[in-house]
């Protein structure tokens, strides 16, 4: 009998948000103790504690279900070039010491699944207090700066895609290792789409579509479900997971076959014949394994859009961005040239080993440094890292001092990286097309709207921006301009267009209510100098507006100075009672005949 040769401890860290980390974190595991391992496996919440872990998650998990918009801006934020990862370790630094203590003294290699315990795992290994490899394995297509830990030996990544996107965030060594999934997720036969259908009470015959959102059932899940229903293409079977609620109304609503929490998700894959999520994660790639076409359908904000692009470019998945393309979608997905390109593509995903990369890398490892074999070492780690050890004065100026360099990121980040963010597109409008340039007028309560105005402005595709002084004095006039089908602006306080604190932050409220109310419809878009922070932009975002940056200013009735492609230009009403519309417009005309440049309406941010 020949004994199984130990070959050390890998100790991973995963986190229990969501299912998909502590998934990867299971498969890992697995196949490290299949090829002899000791393997330790920690909730990284776990190490925060449970006030600052535990509040996390559930912070997350409720902005998740009833702010998404929120969510959406620190997403966006999150991935300005300065700050984001600087600040998670700043924040993180007094838990150096304890997750070091998670690694005993046999320890061989270090994996982590979740991105914020591989940015403090890097600042280990850059002071030398790891002196094992130490790996980060990336869990989605796309890849976020905070997953990008400087330290670490290596990121693994799903996909040329994800590597790509790695490396220009600029992650070093850099390999494709392809994802890990369960054994048990495969192609399935026809008896074996059989037995699970009848095992779920699913109909035996017809076309059926997996609806998933997660383990916490986030996103429009329920409009989604009625919209998979109306198509005629397949009937939905929506995993709820933990969302009792959601599974409910399905249920009272007779909505396909709502589900609550599967334990057996292969079988029930064998059972469907088409997978559509809106997250991206670890259930996409899962029936990728299985064989199953994916498509990506009103994605959650953040990661969720940036996997479905992602998932698209990489050709393993589909991403369905409007209602009218749903049915189209589906009916070559379940059946077509589209499915099986997308079944070859997510099923060559898996034709390589991770195991075939780390392995040797974990191999070549050598252990841990020798004054924490001795176990040394506590205490004077705790003094490199800030910890319990050394003086009472240093120990409160180390805190100052993160609390101080925390303090700037988060304002910089709240502030001026929001201008900048906006100013590179951040959630802002431009013109429909390349060639293109927008007109927005800002009417006054002088400016006269006769229909002969109104006609002008509909021919010339202009936007009308509205401020709460023009629905003070003229909401009559607000109601015909909504009623024209003129694209609307939320102008908020008006000139010089400043949030301010209070008052120019309530009016971008007030104006949205006033316009929704007098018009019957919601601006789609607000006016801004650009002068917006995070809470600004939160207002924005949770109004379902876009932010409209002029890049030029002009007064109604002057000449239209030389345009460029791409621009928008703002005509303030302030002077003249028609505006000067007459001339301007005029003025633009001439700019645009016989050339390529050409006057169009705006258009929402590319998602």
């Amino acid at each position: 009998m020949v004994a199984t040769v130990v070959r050390r401890r890998v100790v991973i860290i995963s986190a229990s948000v969501g299912a998909g980390h502590d998934g990867a974190a299971a498969q890992w595991a697995r196949r490290l103790r299949e090829l002899g391992f000791e393997v330790d496996v920690y909730d990284f919440l776990v190490v925060l504690g449970r006030v600052l872990g535990v509040g996390m998650r559930d912070v997350y998990e409720t902005v998740l279900h009833r702010a998404p918009s929120i969510y959406s801006v620190i997403f966006r934020l999150t991935t300005l070039p300065v700050g984001a990862a600087l600040l998670a370790r700043n924040l993180l630094a007094p838990f150096l010491p304890r997750l070091l203590d998670l690694f005993p003294p046999d320890t061989a290699a270090v994996v982590t699944t979740y991105p914020m315990a591989g940015q403090l795992i890097g600042k280990l290994r850059r002071r030398g207090l790891l002196t094992v490899p130490a790996f980060t394995f990336l869990t989605d297509f796309s890849v976020h700066r905070l997953c990008v830990a400087p330290g670490v030996d290596a990121h693994y990544v799903l996909h040329p895609v994800s590597a790509a996107q790695a490396r220009a965030l600029g992650a070093t060594n850099v390999t494709v290792t392809g994802p890990l999934v369960a054994d048990r997720f495969h192609p399935a036969g026809a008896a074996e789409r059989r037995a699970a259908r009848e095992r779920f009470g699913l109909p035996a015959d017809g076309r059926l579509a997996l609806l998933v959102a997660g383990s916490w059932g986030v996103g429009d899940v329920e409009r989604t479900a009625r919209e998979i229903a109306a198509t005629g293409v397949a009937v939905p079977v929506v995993v709820c997971g933990r969302n009792t609620a959601l599974r409910e109304r399905l249920a009272d609503a007779a909505v396909g076959f709502p589900l609550g929490w599967v334990d057996d998700m292969p079988e029930l894959m064998r059972a469907v014949d088409v997978l559509v999520e809106n997250a991206g994660g670890l259930t996409s790639l899962e029936a990728m394994a299985s064989g199953l076409p994916v498509a990506s359908y009103r994605p959650i904000p953040g990661h969720g859009r940036t996997n479905a692009a992602a998932l698209a470019q990489a050709g393993v998945s589909s991403w369905i961005r409007s209602p009218a393309a749903l049915a189209t979608t589906l009916a070559e997905l379940v059946d077509g040239p589209r499915s099986r390109r997308q079944r070859a593509a997510g099923l060559a995903l898996f034709e390589n080993d991770p195991m075939a990369v780390a392995l040797p890398a974990i191999d070549a490892a050598h252990p841990l440094a020798a004054d924490r074999r001795a176990g040394g070492t506590v205490l004077g780690t705790r003094r490199r890292l800030g910890g319990r050890g050394g003086p009472a004065w240093e120990r409160w100026a180390r805190r100052a001092a993160v609390a101080a360099v925390t303090a700037a990121v988060v304002g910089w980040n709240a502030t001026i990286g929001t201008q900048i963010a906006v100013a590179h597109g951040l959630d802002a409008a431009r013109p429909g097309e390349r060639r293109e340039v927008s007109v927005i007028v800002h009417v006054s309560p002088q400016t006269r709207l006769d229909a002969a105005t109104v006609l002008r402005l509909r021919d010339e595709r202009a936007a009308v921006a509205i401020d709460t002084r023009f629905l003070d004095l003229r909401p009559d006039s607000a109601r015909t301009l909504a009623g024209s089908g003129l694209t609307l602006v939320n102008a908020g306080g008006g000139q010089p267009y400043e949030t301010g604190i209070v008052g120019g932050r309530s009016a971008i409220r007030r104006a949205a209510v006033r316009l929704r109310r007098e018009g019957g419809r919601s601006p789609r878009y607000f006016l801004s100098d650009g002068d917006l922070d995070a809470v600004d932009l939160g207002i924005v975002t949770y109004l379902h507006e876009i932010v409209v940056r002029p890049s030029r200013s002009v007064d109604g009735g002057s000449v239209m100075p030389p345009l460029q492609q791409g621009e928008i230009v703002l005509v303030e009403c302030a002077q003249q009672p028609d505006c000067g519309l007459a001339t301007t417009f005029a003025g633009l005309d001439r700019q645009t005949a016989g050339q390529e440049i050409r006057v169009g309406s705006l258009s929402e941010p590319a998602t």
